[in-house]
């Protein structure tokens, strides 16, 4: 057997030249700026025009060495095509291996229909308090922060011009009652003449009227002055109901109006958490509908029910009052934000984990597994997706129960790519895999792929 070449080509790109043919090669290729196909001279016709018999020999040897050249191109390809096909070049058309990838069996759980609001904590016992009269601020007898009870006194004001009211009054009304008193006595003397005969009916009637004006007169003097003291007590301000005092924004010397904010007294108690609905979700709405309370985290603290619907909608703002109660405070403050989801229903649905999904221009898709002739094949599906519950997509539409979802590797598989099924993956919320159904239906599939490949 012929050894390799020395080029590096293998015995089968070799061609082997006639002896005449490779003596004139090796001759011409010896001598500088000539080619080895190229004859020693030039092909000249004879002055008979007919060519030489050499000359002939040379150009039908120059004919023979470029087909011979163009054989070896030829054969040498269809070597290397043949020795790609063989067992270790590998079949450029052959099937690529299976792509191990994790997948669950969807089925169906009860799913939250939620939606998240932000609501404010308010206290049926907080009480504003605003003065019932107008002047100037003379003592603030209590702090902020500080715990009252009913009654007690928390600032005065300056009540010195109602005082000089009542006392003006108080004059005027002694000057009725010295009227009063006139009338009666002209009153008596007119009934006297009149029965006497000394006086007529008309005097009479005069002086029984009279009477009855000064007693109307000292009447409404009296009432007057009763007004006037009932106001002086609201010269002192006094907490209507027990709590904590909040803040006060007045200090002493401002002059307040019946409309300025004292300061505020809650007890932080019987809470409330006013929710404003969007009038869109209103329908929605029912008496009982559970609403949970979450933490800054997003954790749920605790769920309560709605027991009040607003019958109007608030014009300004076009939301829907929802109140739900708070038993117990439980960290809670009049005033504050909170976190609540409305919970709306809890229809059964799937699932499928954040990480399977893929988003190409806005739309969502995932992988599924379906059988083929050649054993598990990846299928690309378009997906409708709803909102995240912890890990998981809520899907709306595009799977159904029983699809085989791949949740791991989604990267390296394309659609219509092979693949085989690994270990199960743990339990993604409504998309995962049962205990048993889906590990055994990922074992059925490993099994019958195993099959395929044997």
């Amino acid at each position: 057997m012929a050894g390799p070449a020395k080029d590096g080509h293998d015995e089968g790109c070799q061609v082997r030249l006639p002896a005449s043919a490779s003596r004139r090669c090796s001759e011409a290729s010896a001598r500088p700026g000539r080619s080895a196909l190229e004859p020693r001279e030039s092909w000249k016709p004879d002055t008979t025009g007919n060519m030489t018999v050499a000359k002939r020999t040379r150009r039908g040897l120059r004919l023979t060495v470029t087909l011979l050249t163009l054989g070896a191109a030829l054969a040498c390809g269809g070597a290397g095509g043949a020795a790609g096909s063989g067992p270790g070049g590998g079949a450029p058309g052959g099937a690529p291996p299976a792509t191990i990838v994790e997948m669950v069996t969807l089925e169906p759980k009860p799913v939250e229909q939620s939606t998240e609001f932000v609501g404010t904590v308010k206290s049926r016992r907080s009480t504003n308090i605003q003065p019932q009269v107008e002047g100037f601020i003379t003592r603030i007898t209590v702090r902020s922060g500080e715990r009252v009870r009913p009654g007690a006194v928390l600032m005065e004001i300056d009540s010195r011009p109602q005082q000089a009211a009542i006392a003006s009054l108080e004059s005027v009304r002694a000057a009725r009652e010295v009227d009063t008193t006139y009338a009666r006595q002209e009153a008596q003397r007119a009934q006297t003449l009149l029965s006497a005969g000394a006086a007529s009916q008309q005097d009479a009637d005069r002086a029984a009227n009279a009477l009855k004006a000064a007693e109307a007169q000292a009447h409404t003097v009296e009432e007057q002055i009763r007004q006037l003291r009932t106001d002086l007590a609201y010269y002192r301000v006094t907490a209507p109901v027990g709590g904590v005092v909040g803040d006060i924004p007045v200090r002493e010397g401002d002059r307040v109006t019946k409309s300025t904010l004292l300061t505020t007294i809650d007890e932080n108690a019987a809470l409330e958490v006013y929710l404003n609905i969007p009038v869109q979700q209103a329908p929605r709405l029912r008496i009982g509908l559970p609403v949970r309370l979450l933490d800054e985290k997003g954790e749920s603290v605790s769920t309560h029910s709605i027991n009040f619907i607003s019958p109007s909608v608030d014009d300004a703002t076009q939301t829907v009052l929802a109140k739900l109660p708070l038993p117990v405070p439980g960290g809670y403050r009049t005033a504050q934000y909170v976190r609540a989801r409305v919970i709306w229903n809890q229809d059964p649905g799937l699932t499928v984990p954040l990480t399977s999904t893929l988003r190409i221009n806005g739309q969502y898709f995932v992988f599924v597994a379906e059988e083929a002739k050649g054993g598990l094949v990846a299928r690309q599906r378009s997906v409708t997706l709803g909102p995240v519950v912890g890990n998981n997509y809520v899907v709306l539409g595009g799977l159904k129960p029983g699809d085989r979802l791949i949740v791991s590797g989604v990267q390296k598989i394309g659609d219509g790519a092979l693949v085989k099924a690994g270990a199960p993956a743990s339990a993604p919320g409504g998309a995962s895999a049962s205990a048993r159904g889906g590990a055994s239906a990922d074992k059925s599939a490993d099994k019958s792929a195993g099959k395929e490949d044997r």
